[in-house]
Formats: C-alpha cells, sequence, structure tokens
C-alpha cells in the first residue's frame, strides 16, 4: 500500500529546486501539446521562451513589454503571497483589480480635461483604495460571521466584472465615442498617463510601484513583528492565539494590503498599456498572479523571478500565436500546466512516498 509521510522539515533545496523541476516539465509536456496540434514542439518551445529576449527581429520590442506585463503580476502576487503565508486566500484579486482600475479611471475622467500635477497622484490613491474596499466585503465576512474568503473573493470576481460592463456602456462611457462601448483614451489625457519614465524601456510606475512593493514585502516579512505574526498565523494557529496575535486584524490586514496592490495594478494599467476601460479590460492577471505567487515560493524575491517567467509566458505566447497559429487557449493551458506541475512536485517537498503498511 502506498502511502504519504510528511516530512518534519522539507529540505530547503528541494524547495528551491522544485519550481525549475515544474518549469522543465511544462516545457515537455507543452511541446506534447503543441506537437498533438500538429505544430513543431521544439519551435515553439524556442519561439515562447527564447525569441521574445534574443530573436534581433523581435527583442527590441519584447524586452520593454516583460517589464509592462510583469508589472502587474508581481504587484499583484506580492499582495497575495503576505495572505497566502498567512493562510488566508484571496482568489478573488481579479475583481479588486477591475474595480481598481474603475476608481482611477473615475477620477481622471471626473477631472476631465484638468491639467494638474496632482491628478495621476489622486488616481493611484483612488484606485488602491478601490482594490481594498473590494477585499473589505470578504474580510469583514471572514471576520464577522467565519465566512469562506475564497468563495466570497471568487463570487464578487462575477459581480466586478458586471460592474465593469455598466460602467464601460454607461457612467464611464465616452461622450465622443461614436456610441462604441468604452471610455476616453487616458493615454491621450496628459495628467492621467502612466507614460514610460524612460523611453522605450517599458518601465512605467507601475513597474517602479512593483519594484518597490517587492523590497517592503522582504523587509517586512523579515524584520518586521507583522511579518512574524503573518508567518506564524500560517505555520501555527494556535500557537498564534495563544500568542495575543489578533485573528480579525491579521485577517484585515491581508486581504487589505492584497486588495490595495491589486487595485493599484488595475490603476497603473488602466492610466498605460490598456488605456481605457472597455467591457473587455479584465486580461485574468488576477489569477495568473496566484500561479506566480506559488512558482516565487510565496518569497518577494521569488515572486520578482517567476513575474518576469510568466511575462515572458504572455510576450512569448503571442509571438507563437502569431508565427505558428497557435490557439490562445493552448498557450493558456501552457500556463496553467505550470502550477499544475508545480502543485505536484511539491508532493515530493513536503511528504515521503512509502510503500507498505503505515507505521
Amino acid at each position: 500500500m502506498i502511502h504519504f509521510e510528511k516530512r518534519l522539515n522539507p529540505s530547503r533545496i528541494t524547495t528551491v529546486v522544485t519550481p525549475i523541476i515544474a518549469v522543465m516539465l511544462t516545457m515537455i509536456a507543452g511541446g506534447i501539446m503543441f506537437a498533438a496540434l500538429g505544430k513543431p514542439p521544439l519551435e515553439a518551445i524556442r519561439i515562447i521562451f527564447w525569441d521574445p529576449l534574443f530573436d534581433p527581429n523581435f527583442a527590441s520590442y519584447s524586452r520593454p513589454q516583460l517589464l509592462v506585463k510583469a508589472g502587474p503580476l508581481i504587484l499583484i502576487a506580492i499582495g497575495l503571497s503576505i495572505g497566502f503565508k498567512a493562510g488566508i486566500w484571496n482568489i478573488g484579486a481579479e475583481g479588486q483589480y477591475i474595480m481598481g482600475a474603475i476608481f482611477g479611471a473615475a477620477v481622471a475622467l471626473a477631472a476631465y480635461p484638468a491639467d494638474s500635477v496632482l491628478l495621476f497622484p489622486a488616481m493611484v490613491v483612488a484606485g488602491a483604495f478601490g482594490g481594498w474596499l473590494w477585499a473589505m466585503i470578504p474580510a469583514i465576512l471572514r471576520a464577522k460571521f467565519n465566512t469562506n474568503e475564497i468563495l466570497v473573493s471568487l463570487m464578487l470576481v462575477y459581480v466586478a466584472e458586471s460592474i465593469l460592463a455598466s460602467v464601460a456602456q454607461g457612467l464611464l462611457k465616452n461622450p465622443e465615442g461614436y456610441g462604441f462601448p468604452g471610455s476616453r483614451n487616458l493615454q491621450q489625457y496628459p495628467s492621467a498617463f502612466n507614460a514610460e519614465v524612460f523611453a522605450n524601456s517599458g518601465m512605467h510606475w507601475g513597474v517602479i510601484s512593483a519594484f518597490i512593493a517587492v523590497t517592503c514585502a522582504y523587509v517586512m516579512m523579515t524584520r518586521h513583528i507583522r511579518g512574524f505574526e503573518v508567518r506564524l498565523m500560517g505555520e501555527a494557529p494556535k500557537a498564534a492565539r495563544f500568542s495575543g496575535v489578533s485573528t480579525t486584524s491579521l485577517v484585515v490586514f491581508c486581504l487589505g494590503i492584497s486588495g490595495a496592490l491589486a487595485g493599484l495594478a488595475g490603476m497603473f494599467e488602466v492610466s498605460g498599456p490598456s488605456g481605457q476601460i472597455t467591457i473587455d479590460f479584465n486580461s485574468g492577471y488576477g489569477f495568473t498572479a496566484i500561479i506566480v505567487a506559488f512558482l516565487g515560493r510565496l518569497h518577494p524575491i521569488g515572486i520578482l523571478l517567476a513575474g518576469l517567467l510568466m511575462a515572458l509566458t504572455y510576450i512569448g505566447g503571442e509571438l507563437a500565436q502569431l508565427m505558428l497559429g497557435l490557439p490562445g487557449a493552448s498557450i493558456q493551458l501552457f500556463q496553467g500546466m505550470l502550477l499544475l506541475f508545480l502543485l505536484a512536485t511539491d508532493i515530493f517537498t513536503n511528504y515521503r512516498i512509502r510503500i507498505g503498511g503505515a507505521k
């Protein structure tokens, strides 16, 4: 009989190596999938992982885009990782991302066509507040009524998508848009535009905020008492309660910080690369960031590297669709494989496989 025996002290080396193994297994399984679709597997893998960085025909465009795509993924994943460390599972970051974009764009459009240096900072505050406010719904329900934050936060994603569709066709609709749904283009509104800090670098304020978030999260988790409380709550909830850690305040803190960072990501996206509120503004960053958080082992530096890798699959996937005619769903499946293999290899990190009777 085969059974699993939990390791008391998982190997640190195995913990670091398993994400690399998961990436390799994803490449192998992805290659098999591409071959089944009638596409050359080695060429597809090369286009996804190599050409965006090193092909002279694409690298000049793709390298800046790597930061553009990685910024929101890292920003959202950092917030999620803090909650995940504490055993607080915010699965609704996509909804908080959408609400942050709506709140940020609403401030800009309400002030249109004002020319003020204070407008963009006001949008930043509004975006963070929108994401935080949306995250407070599952936080309060969990703290007061002990509801499941996974279900509540996930269901709120669909509510946020409905609100997005409503405001794109109503409240925030461009009055000069000839009846088409969608807001004014914020890229054409200098005071509200999240422009690149350095030309042709892809480095806009959202990317800078992601790097700041990585630094702050690292310091908090390793040097601050709040980081200790987060880790203690995740590893030993009873010990955390006996030591005086307030479960309610920790739930509100973790969901609040993850919601605020997701809202910031949405605001930076709508004021920069996306440019406007549309029905299909939500791009799945909130869900993909869950993969980034786990691939990075819930560690800020790991999340930074995982965010760059996942951004590479976005850019390389788009390139593979263009060059090889791969369906978009196959790229999404390829990204999903990464999480599947990561969780599968984690079994060997946390458990020993025993054959025979249980001891």
